[in-house]
């Protein structure tokens, strides 16, 4: 039996690192807020466009778009 060992190596400003990136900055920020929130997102992006998906309950509403700018940029 063969033993395959892999690993991913991409740069600090791929896109991947990047929607990881503003998905934990918006768990952050609805945290921050309201320490009971339920949330779920992710975001997936590429080519000058971000798009975020997913599910959210709580009694805060932060303002995402301020957050992808600062992480992603124009």
């Amino acid at each position: 039996m063969s033993t395959y060992k892999t690993a991913e190596s991409v740069s600090p400003k791929h896109p991947d690192k990047l929607c990881d990136q503003i998905s934990d900055a918006i768990l952050d920020a609805y945290l921050s807020q309201d320490p009971d929130a339920r949330v779920a997102v992710e975001t997936c992006g590429g080519h000058g466009k971000v798009f975020i998906t997913g599910e959210v309950t709580s009694t805060s509403h932060p303002d995402v778009a301020p957050i992808v700018a600062r992480i992603a940029g124009d």
